[in-house]
C-alpha cells in the first residue's frame, strides 16, 4: 500500500544478502541505498485538453531542477513557468531526475530508472510539474540515461545480467545485446512507457547513444521509438524521441525503410561548434575543426560537419551524408550552449560570462533563426552571470577523490581554475539569480523578439535544401529559397557590407540597411525584409 517500505534480500544458496532496494522501485526516501517505498501510480491530472506540440513547431528549453531555482524543487520551477511562456519558448527538456547518491548531481549518475529523485519532489512532484507545463501550453521531454548505471546505489546487477563486460567512460556497459538482454530491454522499454504514459511526458532525449551496446538486428532505439508511437497512436498527443550523439550518423533518424532508428531528432552540435568558435576564437580539443564563416555556412546547408570527410581532432575520417530529401532540418536540435558545452568547461563558465552583449545576440540571432530545432539552456535567456560547473555529492568519500582528479586529468593544466565537483559551494554557484539588471533585461527582450521573428515567418523550415546561404569572408546571409526575409550576420570586430537589403524588421545594434545593400556594425546582424 502507499508509504509502505521494502527491500529485498537475495539468497545466492549459501547466504543472505544485506536488505537491497528495488531495481523497479519508484521512489527512494532515504537515497539510493535505502528501502524503496510504494507509492499510488493515480493522480488527480487536469491536462485532458493537452493536445501536444509537433516537433517541428518546438522550441525547446533545457534545465536542471536543482539549479533552475533557490529552492531546486519541481515546484518551485513550475512557480517560473510562466516566464518561459512570456520568453516564446514551448517545450521544457529537463534534465535527468532519476534518483542519484547525495543531494547534488547533474543527473547523469542516476540509478532506479523508474524513480524520482525525492529531493526535488519525487514521483507526484514531477507529475505536478508535467499538469503545471500542459496547462500553460508547455510540453514536457525528460533526458534520460540508458548507456550506463551510476557508480554508486547500483544493486541491480546482484539481481540479474544488467552489466556487461567493458565501461563507457561513465560507467559499466549496459547489457542490452549479450545473453540475458532481453529483461533487461524490457527494464529499459518499461520506463520509457512509464514516463511517456502514467506521467504524460510528451517525449525523452536518449543520452550519448553511440555509447549503447547495441549489436542486436532491432536496436534499442527501434523500440523505444515503437513504444513512443505506440502511445501516441493511443492518446493521440505526439511523442518525440531524441538521440544524443556526436557520430554525424543519419540511421539516427533515418526511417526502417532506409536502415534507420527512426528517431524524430538528434542533438547536432556542429552548428554550436561552428559559432562558438567564431565567436571566441578557440580551437582547442574538438573546436580545431572549426573556425571560419564558410565551415559554419557548410554546417547551415548540410546540418553535418563531416561526411564521411576528415577531422582533425579525431584524426580520421568521420561521418555520412544526410539524404536532405528525406530529413528535415528540424530534426536537428541545436543550441548556442547546453549543459555540456558549459559545464564540460574546467570553470563551467557560460559565454554570457566573457562575451559582450551584442555578441551573444548575434549567437542567439544564428541559432533561433536557422532552419534547426532550437534549444535554449537556462539563463541564457537573461544573459545568466551564473557558471555551471560540473557537481556531485557521492557518499563515498573515495569517489569524490576520484571524480575530482579525473577531471583535473582531462582539463591538465587549465583544470587549475575548475572548482572542487564535490563541494557544496560548486553546486550554489550554478542557481540561477533571477534578480536582472538592465543590460539583463535587454537580451531577455532581444530573444524574445527573436522567437517571435522565427514563429512569425516560418524559420522552421521542412527542407534543408530551400536554404540559401551566401558568404563571404566575415559575413554570411541566410533565407528560405524565394523567401522575402533574409538573416544577415557579420562574424568580425570590423564593419562589413552585405549584398541584401530593405526594410529592417530586427537588429540588436544599429546597421545602416540601404535598398540593396546593408552595413553591419562588428558582432552585428540584421533581420531584413527585402523589397
Amino acid at each position: 500500500m502507499p508509504g509502505q517500505r521494502y527491500a529485498f534480500a537475495l539468497f545466492d544458496g549459501t547466504a543472505w544478502t544485506a536488505p537491497l532496494p528495488d531495481p523497479r522501485t519508484r521512489l527512494q526516501p532515504n537515497g539510493v541505498h535505502g528501502p524503496s517505498e510504494v507509492v499510488p501510480a493515480d493522480f488527480a491530472w487536469t491536462d485532458g485538453g493537452w493536445r501536444g506540440i509537433p516537433l517541428r513547431d518546438q522550441v525547446l528549453y533545457e534545465l536542471h531542477v536543482g539549479t533552475f531555482t533557490p529552492e531546486g524543487t519541481f515546484d518551485a520551477a513550475a512557480a517560473k513557468l510562466d516566464h518561459l511562456v512570456a520568453l516564446g519558448v514551448n517545450a521544457v527538456e529537463l534534465m535527468p531526475v532519476q534518483p542519484f547518491a547525495g543531494a547534488r548531481n547533474w543527473g547523469y549518475d542516476g540509478v532506479d530508472w523508474f524513480a524520482v529523485h525525492e529531493a526535488y519532489g519525487g514521483p507526484a512532484g514531477l507529475k505536478r510539474f508535467v499538469d503545471a507545463a500542459h496547462a500553460r501550453g508547455l510540453a514536457v521531454l525528460l533526458d534520460v540515461v540508458y548507456n550506463h548505471f551510476g557508480p554508486e546505489g547500483n544493486y541491480n546487477e546482484a539481481f540479474g545480467p544488467y552489466l556487461t563486460a567493458g565501461n563507457t567512460g561513465w560507467g559499466n556497459v549496459v547489457n542490452i545485446s549479450g545473453s540475458g538482454s532481453d529483461e533487461v530491454r524490457a527494464y529499459i522499454l518499461d520506463a520509457v512507457r512509464q514516463w511517456l504514459n502514467e506521467f504524460h511526458v510528451d517525449g525523452l532525449r536518449l543520452d550519448a547513444v553511440q555509447a549503447y551496446d547495441d549489436r542486436r538486428a532491432f536496436s534499442i532505439m527501434e523500440e523505444i521509438r515503437a513504444v513512443a508511437d505506440e502511445v501516441a497512436a493511443a492518446t493521440g498527443i505526439p511523442r518525440t524521441i531524441i538521440g544524443e550523439t556526436d557520430q554525424n550518423d543519419p540511421r539516427i533518424v533515418n526511417d526502417e525503410s532506409r536502415g534507420g532508428y527512426g528517431l524524430s531528432a538528434q542533438w547536432l552540435d556542429d552548428v554550436h561548434h561552428a559559432l562558438h568558435t567564431l565567436l571566441t576564437g578557440e580551437r582547442e580539443r574538438y573546436y580545431v575543426d572549426y573556425g571560419t564563416v564558410d565551415i559554419l555556412a557548410d554546417t547551415l546547408r548540410h546540418a553535418y560537419r563531416f561526411r564521411d570527410t576528415f577531422s582533425t581532432f579525431r584524426g580520421r575520417t568521420h561521418g555520412r551524408p544526410l539524404d536532405l530529401s528525406h530529413v528535415a532540418p528540424w530534426r536537428m536540435v541545436t543550441y548556442t550552449t547546453n549543459h555540456d558545452q558549459t559545464g564540460n568547461r574546467a570553470a563551467g563558465d557560460r559565454p554570457s560570462q566573457s562575451m559582450k552583449p551584442h555578441q551573444l545576440a548575434l549567437r542567439a540571432a544564428t541559432i533561433l533563426l536557422s532552419p534547426f530545432t532550437p534549444m535554449l539552456f537556462m539563463g541564457e535567456e537573461f544573459a545568466a552571470r551564473t557558471p555551471f560547473p560540473f557537481f556531485v555529492s557521492h557518499s563515498d568519500a573515495e569517489l569524490n577523490r576520484l571524480t575530482r582528479e579525473g577531471r583535473m586529468r582531462e582539463w591538465g593544466a587549465g583544470g587549475a581554475e575548475m572548482p572542487d565537483p564535490s563541494a557544496v559551494e560548486t553546486f550554489e554557484s550554478a542557481k540561477l539569480d533571477w534578480d536582472f539588471d538592465a543590460e539583463q533585461r535587454e537580451m531577455l527582450e532581444a530573444y524574445r523578439r527573436l522567437l517571435k521573428i522565427r514563429r512569425d515567418h516560418g524559420f522552421n523550415r521542412d527542407d534543408l535544401r530551400e536554404l540559401e546561404v551566401e558568404h563571404g569572408g566575415a559575413w554570411l546571409t541566410m533565407r528560405e529559397r524565394g523567401g522575402d526575409v533574409v538573416f544577415a550576420a557579420n562574424y568580425s570586430g570590423a564593419d562589413v557590407e552585405v549584398p541584401a537589403g530593405g526594410e529592417l524588421l530586427y537588429s540588436f545594434t544599429s546597421p545602416r540597411v540601404g535598398e540593396a545593400q546593408t552595413v553591419l556594425d562588428p558582432w552585428g546582424f540584421a533581420v531584413l525584409r527585402t523589397r
